[in-house]
């Protein structure tokens, strides 16, 4: 599996400058092209959620067992298949430490990017009040967003479960 290590060592050092911009820079160049609205809320927590996928999926390829890897080349498997047998299946554990972490992000992305520039949403809201000095509401959008961070973390949690089960045998889930 050499072939993936060559393209993930070409395309990291872009990935760094890219996850290097700070996001709520460029939220402002998204609101000009996309306008107001949800669509640069998206692609702000879209762009603040894809590096550490990404790193830790390439990290869970970069990981793989070469002893299994010979194995399916010695029975004539081919690249996809070893990919499909092999790295995939040893990449999910590193998939889904991510995506819980990257839930969290989107968040953050996507307030901010309401804040800066939306005409709805949580950011706004608490963008809104805390200039209306209404601490409440400011703290109760907080609030929501802690628990729907907790919501989306516990259903993420439980797809890692069902399509990972085999990777935390012996432990108490």
């Amino acid at each position: 599996m050499g072939w993936h290590k060559n393209i993930y060592s070409a395309i990291y050092p872009v990935l760094v400058g890219f996850n290097s911009v700070p996001k709520v820079a460029v939220v402002p160049i998204l609101i000009l092209w996309f306008g107001l609205g949800e669509v640069p809320a998206i692609i702000t927590a879209f762009l603040i959620s894809f590096f550490p996928i990404v790193v830790n999926v390439a990290t869970g390829l970069a990981t793989t067992n070469p002893e299994l890897e010979d194995v399916l080349r010695a029975l004539g498997a081919s690249k996809l298949d070893i990919m499909r047998k092999v790295g995939i299946p040893g990449a999910l554990p590193y998939f889904f430490g991510s995506l819980k972490v990257a839930i969290t992000l989107a968040f953050v992305g996507a307030v901010v990017s309401e804040t800066v520039g939306a005409n709805k949403g949580i950011g706004k809201l608490m963008l809104d009040a805390q200039a209306a000095f209404q601490v409440q509401i400011v703290f109760a959008g907080l609030l929501v967003l802690a628990f729907l961070g907790i919501v989306l973390y516990a259903i993420t949690a439980l797809v890692e479960k069902r399509f990972t089960g085999w990777a935390f045998r012996g432990q108490n889930r």
